[in-house]
């Protein structure tokens, strides 16, 4: 059968992708060996923020004396927690099935090989094959989880992220290696839940990406709540022949082992690019990931790539960026390339995390002379009366031009908030255009326009 556009991979980059080259009127089909939605949507972003929400349902429980609510201790009924989750993951691969049948795209179930001659190879889920061919073909597949060679994952006492938002118990303790966006997002959930829950980090600090000071105030926020973190640590080691696992580690203290039910490891994900018939076809690989151009086109004519498995951000809403992209320009439209420097980043912990440009290190070594404003929720009406004080929002501009060159967030909601920012250095706006830009009042939102102030020397109400 012969399409304009196969795309390999259903995932939030595959997806978005068949379907824009539908909408610009191509014959399109779409491969997933799975189920539709990739990981994201199964195995990640969605599943992950149910569970969230029950942790967050579960502490406003515990606390509701604090709002002036008076109710029995709540317990967490972890096999309905889970369900709940495995649910709205099933309900939203569905919503992904009913757009590719609106608009007409073929969804092909089966593992894909790529073959020279804008071919694919597909090997059926019942056992047959067939080969299918396309003027363009889209690498979509996305990753799984990386294995440290000494801490492999077995799936019962050393697991992955898929076991951990699937187990049939709450573990009583846990210990997660990691501390990126998976690994302290499993930690508040597991800890919230009543899971006594350990972080070892390699890196010096927590979420070691972003701001330091972000990292600090995360660090402060989990140890209040009773989570171990152990940063500047090196697990060497675990042993799985007892009850539990116990992992050896050492730091400038020295060395030293942990007991817990489970290990989670959560050390970065690996691009899917085995088996895919890639060193066959000719495509170009480095460093583990395919080798594209500013569009996603590879080496070899015909074939392109975006997503987990090029060297860019390894987060949904690039790779859907990214697809569009890509099928715009394989259509003839007139785009630009994705700005990397742009891109956001939210962790959903409590307090969440957001991020875009740089961090105020990262101008400071580019040369940059700064401003930084600071505005803490501590003074924000909205986030006292929500009873959610913890955090600050920070903003770094350039104080030669007046550009916004980063935005760093820890607080409620700060994940809703920093979409003002990415649009506003969009549209190449400075900080004096945030600052009199009027911003509703009460609202968690007020604190970017009291952060630029500070910036200036004209905070209010710090």
């Amino acid at each position: 059968m012969k399409y304009d556009v196969i795309v390999i991979g259903s995932g939030p980059g595959g997806y978005v992708s068949a379907i824009r080259a539908a909408q610009l009127g191509m014959k399109t089909a779409i491969i997933e060996k799975e189920n539709l939605g990739g990981v994201c949507l199964n195995w990640g972003c969605i599943p992950t923020k149910a569970l969230l929400k029950s942790a967050e349902v579960m502490n406003y429980a515990n606390h509701a004396s604090a709002y002036g609510i008076t109710i029995g201790e709540a317990s967490p009924d972890f096999p309905a927690i889970i369900k709940r989750s495995r649910d709205v993951a099933g309900a939203m691969s569905k919503g992904v099935d009913f757009l590719m049948r609106k608009n007409n795209i073929q969804v092909i179930y089966g593992t894909a090989k790529v073959l020279p001659g804008k071919k694919v190879y597909v090997t059926f889920k019942d056992g047959l094959d067939g080969t299918f061919e396309a003027d363009h073909i889209l690498i979509a597949t996305g990753a799984r989880a990386r294995e440290l060679p000494f801490l492999p994952v077995d799936g019962e006492k050393i697991i992955g992220y898929r076991q951990a938002l699937t187990l049939e118990k709450q573990p009583r303790s846990m210990i997660i290696v990691g501390s990126g966006a998976i690994g302290v997002e499993m930690a508040h959930f597991y800890n919230s839940i009543g899971t006594k829950v350990t972080i070892v980090e390699y890196l010096p600090r927590l979420v070691p990406t972003e701001d330091a000071e972000v990292s600090k105030q995360l660090e402060r926020v989990f140890k209040k709540a009773k989570i171990k973190v152990l940063t500047a640590t090196e697990v060497t080691g675990a042993d799985t022949s007892g009850e539990g696992v116990k992992i050896f580690y050492k730091n400038k203290k020295g060395e030293d082992a942990l007991q817990a039910d489970v290990v989670l490891s959560a050390v970065g994900i690996r691009a899917n690019i085995e088996n895919l018939g890639l060193e066959e076809t000719g495509i170009a690989t480095e460093n583990g990931k395919i080798k594209v151009d500013e569009f996603y086109r590879t080496n070899i004519e015909g074939y392109y790539a975006i997503g987990d498995v090029i060297d860019t951000p390894a987060l949904a809403h690039v790779a859907s960026a990214e697809g569009i992209t890509c099928i715009e320009h394989i259509k003839g439209l007139d785009v630009e390339p994705v700005d990397y420097d742009n891109i956001p980043s939210n962790i959903y912990t409590s307090p969440e995390i957001a991020s875009v440009g740089f961090t105020e290190e990262e101008a400071k070594e580019k040369g940059y002379d700064v401003l930084v404003g600071k505005f803490p929720f501590t003074a924000s009406g909205k986030a006292k009366a929500a009873g959610k004080p913890e955090g600050f929002v920070k903003i770094i501009i350039d104080k030669k031009y007046d550009e916004i060159l980063g935005a760093h967030m820890i607080g409620a909601n700060v994940t809703e908030m920093i979409a003002e920012i990415v649009a506003a250095r969009k549209a190449e706006a400075t900080g004096y255009t945030l600052l009199k830009s009027v911003h509703p009042h009460p609202t968690m939102s007020e604190a970017i326009m009291e952060a630029v102030a500070d910036a200036y020397g004209e905070a209010i109400h710090i």
